[in-house]
């Protein structure tokens, strides 16, 4: 996964193990899948596996299950060894020994089902994992009105879809959610309260264990409460050596008046390296007008006073317009950071961070007044992958290392 994929989600708070293993126990989904489980016994299958049409009908009459249940309540109770398929058929698993491992298994097999038709609706089906992980984001709930609207734009720029299918969708959309949460409450995945839906605790345990599976940023407040203490300082280093993600500098922001927060943040950007400032200005990105006297007052620090200006610009605030020559300044600085990362730097990724921006800005970047600029130039020379790129940085770090 690339790193622009890569996704950051508040910290939630995660309920002790003893009650996730206690509410698992009680999901209807997994009640159902243990009392199936338990029905079936020692029995034939088809060849696929599964109960035969007769025992099947036998199965949802006797157990009182809905049909359509059925087969997602088989791969449930197969998968978690609650039920083993022999030659000679079925009979009674031992289980899975983890009661949170066994639901997370729970969880990806009905994930998994929305391949083949899981909620009854297609648009849905597709948007489920957006659909979970929008929910989960919102840590009070969100309402299922929300969510529609949601789902609509999702489909409508993702998937590219017509008008007239959206038009369709506007109208159906509603009742196929309804009967969507009704299922994923089922699941227990979810609990609907009037028009606000929200994750369970389990629900929330599952997500946030399929979003670290996909490579995301999603801690748990416990990994991240010790950050909110730091200072500044300790916390941009924190987070350029790995140990802090964006998520735990959030948190240090909800702790701070704002003001104050950029005051400390700008005086380590002013102070420090260009990897230190860039981390400081991601952090900084983050907060609102609030924070304005305080960057305002940046505009005077020689390292910092592009970043204030562009920083108060994007946020329609009055500031002093930028210059080609701040922009190669910005570009070398962005650049610079790469010389004080000790993890190794070698994909074109990492080297193009100023996209098709970067060809045309190096005559600029030769001639600027940056500390790092001759460094950076020579840095691309030596190791950018595009021999374009690398051949003019080369030529242009031979200018500049001409110059009076």
């Amino acid at each position: 996964m690339a790193d622009s994929d890569v996704l950051t989600f508040p910290p939630v708070e995660l309920a002790p193990d003893a009650e996730l293993t206690h509410a698992v126990q009680a999901i209807p989904l997994v009640r159902d899948a243990q009392r199936l489980a338990a029905w079936t016994g020692v029995r034939e299958v088809t060849e696929d596996g599964l109960l035969t049409a007769d025992d099947a009908r036998a199965a949802v009459a006797e157990l009182g299950l809905a049909a359509g249940r059925l087969h997602l309540l088989w791969v449930v109770a197969v998968n978690g060894r609650l039920i083993e398929i022999t030659r000679a058929g079925a009979r009674p698993g031992p289980g899975v020994a983890d009661p949170m491992e066994f639901w997370d298994g729970v969880v990806m097999d009905v994930l998994d089902r929305t391949e083949e038709g899981l909620t009854g609706s297609g648009v849905v089906d597709e948007h489920l994992t957006e659909i979970l992980a929008t929910i989960y984001s919102v840590r009070d709930g969100m309402p299922v009105s929300a969510l529609a609207t949601g789902i609509l734009q999702a489909h409508e720029v993702g998937c590219e879809a017509r008008q007239a299918e959206l038009k369709r969708l506007r109208m159906t959309l509603p009742g196929e959610l309804t009967e969507a949460m009704r299922l994923l409450e089922y699941c227990g995945l979810i609990e609907v309260t009037g028009d606000l839906v929200r994750l369970t605790q389990p629900g929330v345990w599952a997500v946030r264990r399929d979003l670290l599976r996909e490579g995301h940023d999603a801690p748990s407040l416990h990994e991240v409460a010790g950050f909110a203490a730091l200072t500044a300082a300790e916390l941009v280093d924190s987070m350029l050596q790995g140990k802090a993600s964006a998520s735990a500098a959030t948190l240090w922001l909800e702790q701070r008046i704002p003001e104050d927060a950029a005051r400390e943040l700008i005086k380590i950007a002013a102070s420090g390296n260009a990897a230190q400032r860039g981390t400081a200005g991601t952090i900084l990105e983050e907060l609102g007008p609030e924070a304005e006297p305080a960057v305002r007052e940046a505009l005077d620090e020689p390292m910092m006073s592009r970043y204030a200006a562009a920083w108060l610009g994007v946020r329609d605030l009055d500031a002093p317009a930028l210059g080609e020559g701040d922009g190669a300044w910005v570009a070398v600085d962005t650049l610079a950071a790469l010389l004080y990362i000790t993890a190794p730097v070698d994909s074109m990724t990492q080297y193009d961070i100023l996209g098709e921006d970067l060809l045309s800005l190096m005559p600029a970047m030769g001639r600027s007044d940056h500390p790092d600029a001759l460094a950076v130039l020579e840095m691309l020379s030596a190791h950018h992958p595009d021999p374009v790129i690398a051949k003019v940085a080369r030529k242009t770090a031979m200018k500049a290392r001409s110059r009076p």
